[in-house]
């Protein structure tokens, strides 16, 4: 895989770049600029090089469709603040706007085309489709740099076909983020301990069969740590509950005990009569994980299961962690989440936090990105290299 030293001298080329955008908004506001600030390093390189960049970028899910609801425009404006030069912003995607703009660029200038996402041919399943539009990407550069992790599982066309079109090489992000997978993957410093939360069980089946043959200890929370009781025989109550798995979780905690591993599951818990909307204060109470009333909800990790899995943090020298402990998002159900990221502050070796919910949270609990090893732009792209799939964003570049 090629770096961008790679590509030799760029003054007064155009580079098309495919950068990962994908920020979470709250109206016309962003919430979390994490992505636009993890792709300057090599917005700026470029620019130091003397090459015109041109931006490929996505938000949310138009659908094929011209949507403002998804527009570039918040990114394009924040993008502008950081890097300290105006990012212009096409009005299309491959249109009359976005040849006018492209065409009138000066050397270390930036332009943010339009969301791709509102090309049918850039999700199209259609190969003829997605070749058609990468064409067109391909027209505005004389390379191409993959730089947005979080969609190189995803063969599309500003990710996968495109690259085929032009010389390629990763962007730093994308290059730093495959050395820090391999590091997780390939003779990982042990031990090794995987925090794995979120919702759904079945969301983290081949993560956790892949793992489990990677990983010394298997931290499990959130949502998935219910079924995983009631693999225990334990009643949950009105949990979230993946049914359909918690013959799979049986099989998994069995794997580990044969494998001399241990897999991690919440000895208390935090109850609430229903899920949480509104201001609150929330009625909550912590019982054990085996004593949860029939009538109440598991919302989030009790206090001597974040002291138990904080033990288990700190004590690694490779950590891993995908998916919140509770409902971070409300703080009546934030404190197991917390207690997660302020464990991997204090890892003496490699800590990851894998994208997705956990970079978000970490961010709005007040920790800042420096005080973990890493954290992941793509949660998705991480989960899938940890399954052991092929990711088609990176296995195209040259």
């Amino acid at each position: 895989m090629k770096s961008i030293e790679d590509l030799g001298d760029l003054q007064g080329k155009r580079v098309v770049i495919r950068c990962d955008l994908n920020v979470p908004l709250d109206g016309e506001t962003i919430t979390d600029d994490g992505r636009i600030r993890a792709s300057l390093p090599t917005l700026n390189a470029l620019r130091d090089a003397g090459a015109k960049v041109v931006v490929l970028a996505h938000l949310g899910r138009p659908k094929g469709q011209v949507n403002p609801k998804y527009s570039l425009a918040p990114a394009a404006k924040r993008m502008s603040e950081l890097l300290g030069v105006e990012v212009k912003l096409a009005e299309d995607v491959v249109g009359p706007s976005a040849e006018a703009l492209v065409a009138g660029m000066s050397d270390g200038d930036v332009v943010m085309l339009e969301n791709v996402r509102y090309e049918p041919g850039e999700e199209s399943k259609v190969e003829a489709e997605r070749q058609a539009l990468a064409d067109k990407y391909a027209a505005f550069g004389d390379v191409f740099v993959s730089d947005g992790f979080g969609v190189v599982h995803r063969k599309q066309a500003s990710v996968y076909d495109l690259a085929k079109k032009l010389p390629n090489a990763a962007g730093k992000l994308v290059y730093n983020e495959m050395q820090v997978m391999k590091q997780l993957t390939e003779d990982p410093a042990r031990p090794y301990v995987v925090v794995l939360g979120g919702s759904k069980v079945a969301d983290k089946l081949g993560v956790i069969d892949n793992l489990l043959q990677l990983a010394d200890v298997l931290v499990v929370g959130g949502g998935m740590a219910y079924t995983f009781l009631k693999a225990q025989g334990y009643e949950v109550g009105s949990s979230l509950l993946d049914a359909e798995n918690i013959e799979t979780c049986k099989k998994y905690v069995e794997q580990a005990e044969a494998a001399g591993k241990k897999i991690l599951v919440p000895v208390d818990t935090v109850v609430s009569p229903s899920f949480p909307s509104g201001d609150g204060p929330f009625e909550k109470t912590v019982v054990d994980s085996d004593k949860i009333p029939s009538d109440q909800m598991g919302l989030d990790i009790g206090p001597k299961t974040a002291a138990l899995y904080a033990e288990a943090i700190k004590g690694a020298k490779t950590v891993f962690w995908n998916g919140p402990m509770g409902v971070f998002e409300v703080a009546d159900f934030a404190d197991g989440t917390r207690a997660i990221a302020d464990a991997l502050t204090q890892v003496d070796g490699l800590s990851v936090v894998g994208g997705g919910d956990s970079a978000s949270a970490v961010r709005n609990l007040g920790f800042s990105d420096d005080q973990f090893g890493h954290i992941s732009t793509g949660g998705g792209a991480s989960l899938e290299y940890l399954e052991g799939k092929v990711l088609p964003g990176i296995d195209v570049l040259g």
